[in-house]
């Protein structure tokens, strides 16, 4: 891996590492972005029409029961190569902040304890009406014949309808896990921006508030983004392959 000294050096002495991670480091444990083609029931479907409160009020069986199709693949998926490297990168740095676009569990399976999610999770749906959360369980997906609907769940609470816990298109990240990113971002010596196309706001401006702290900054992606010609450095390929190995350089195990 050609990682030059001079930043290999500033990486091992980050006392703050922060790692932001999107759709590409799931991409790779099997888990659809919203970009990919959708396959099965939901090829003819477009993703993003779908992932919206207005959708939701509009159709809430057709939402919610394309939601609990990607919950069962998510709870069918297992952590890759990379969430395991940012798991054991945890305990080679002094202080690590892991911030990720994606809504699954993969990172906290992986070993990661402490993951702010920007977009929420997608296994912890709550209450439409009055925020609460609720459990559910392993999804039962409908057959073929069943026109993809499933009916929402009701809340035990209040009767509103259980939505799934993602944030929409339209929809303000979560204050408390924002405030905290972007802190982060503003007070690391180091900045890993892995698998996402960094073309979604807010979240996109993290990496470039890194830059702008004067962090040591590094995208690790398959294809090019926009912030190419800015960060420190730029590792093209697969998280999963790229990311092991990059821990291993610069922050071999003691």
């Amino acid at each position: 891996m050609d990682v030059p000294s001079e930043l290999i050096q500033r990486l091992k002495s980050a006392g703050h590492v922060v790692v932001f991670t999107g759709a590409g480091v799931s991409a790779e444990s099997g888990i659809p972005t919203f970009r990919d083609r959708q396959t099965g029931l939901w090829t003819n479907f477009d993703a993003q029409s779908l992932a919206t409160p207005e959708a939701f009020e509009r159709d809430p069986a057709l939402v919610w029961g394309w939601y609990e199709w990607r919950r069962c693949r998510v709870l069918a998926s297992e952590p890759n190569a990379a969430h395991r490297a940012i798991a054991a990168l945890a305990g080679r740095v002094r202080r690590l902040t892991l911030i990720t676009q994606n809504v699954d569990d993969l990172h906290e399976r992986a070993g990661s304890p402490e993951v702010l999610h920007l977009h929420g999770r997608i296994c912890q749906p709550y209450c439409s009406a009055c925020g609460r959360e609720h459990a559910v369980a392993r999804p039962q997906l409908p057959e073929p014949d069943d026109e993809r609907r499933l009916e929402p769940p009701r809340c035990v609470h209040c009767g509103g309808r259980i939505r799934p816990g993602v944030v929409w298109f339209g929809e303000c990240l979560p204050r408390r896990p924002w405030e905290q990113a972007v802190e982060a971002a503003r007070g690391c010596d180091a900045f890993l921006c892995i698998g996402t196309s960094s073309v979604v706001e807010p979240a996109a401006g993290l990496t470039r508030a890194a830059i702008v702290a004067r962090a040591a900054t590094i995208q690790v992606n398959i294809d090019a983004t926009c912030l190419d010609e800015l960060v420190t450095l730029n590792l093209r390929g697969p998280a999963a392959t790229m990311l092991p190995r990059l821990v291993a350089e610069v922050w071999p195990e003691a």
